[in-house]
């Protein structure tokens, strides 16, 4: 996939109905997504569960744009290759959850898949500065993680434009991860963030019956990101 800075609006699956799983993504997919993004929790890292290697792997199929996998799990390296051949086109992890966190990327990259690094909202910009060179994108997150449906911290604004600044020319994207809705969505895309995460605000009035909603939803979030550029 060339890289391409314009905008997109990737969907937390999280917040689907996980029991028609393959028609939600269907859905958010015709509705206008652009990439589906998981989120991979071990109730140790952060305190939730969510989707094992062999569950990634039954979404695969059903996903036709680009899924990014979000492993928020400790320890990481161990489980790389597993998610990779469940299919995953991008698996970011987290600076704080590897000692040797390059290494991590480097592991990631080794599967032929693209790799992404984590910040959690304590975590200061500065902790990727050694990353941009082999890194595909940072994921700067707006909530604490572990639940769907936080409200945004805001002063992760600056670290986005922090983080946009030490990448420079670079081809490396700009993910924000929590409370994403159209009123939080100009201020991170102002600051240079071109990737953004929604559940709640996504999925909210909608169903695998009626994905309308999923299309007006989406359409906001970009529109709100699109008009401050």
């Amino acid at each position: 996939m060339s890289f391409d800075r314009s905008m997109k609006i990737a969907p937390s699956i999280l917040s689907a109905d996980f029991s028609n799983i393959g028609q939600e993504i269907r859905a958010i997919e015709s509705e206008g997504c652009d990439w589906v993004h998981v989120d991979v929790m071990d109730g140790h890292f952060v305190p939730n569960m969510t989707f094992g290697p062999p569950v990634i792997a039954s979404f695969r199929p059903h996903v036709k744009t680009f899924m990014d996998v979000h492993l928020m799990i400790s320890p990481v390296d161990q489980y790389i290759e597993a998610y990779a051949e469940a299919g995953a086109d991008m698996i970011v992890a987290h600076v704080e959850a590897s000692t040797h966190i390059h290494r991590t990327m480097q592991a990631i990259r080794a599967q032929g898949v693209k790799c992404g690094v984590a910040l959690n909202p304590g975590t200061p910009a500065s902790a990727v500065a050694e990353l941009l060179d082999i890194v595909d994108m940072v994921l700067i997150m707006t909530v604490n993680p572990g639940f769907g449906g936080q409200k945004f911290i805001h002063s992760c604004v600056e670290k986005t434009r922090e983080v946009r600044q030490m990448i420079g020319d670079r081809e490396v994207h700009i993910q924000i991860d929590g409370g994403v809705t159209p009123e939080t969505v100009p201020l991170v895309a102002a600051a240079g963030a071109d990737v953004f995460v929604a559940g709640s605000a996504v999925f909210k009035g909608g169903s695998v019956e009626n994905p309308a909603p999923y299309g007006k939803n989406i359409r906001a979030i970009r529109d709100a990101a699109n008009a401050v550029l």
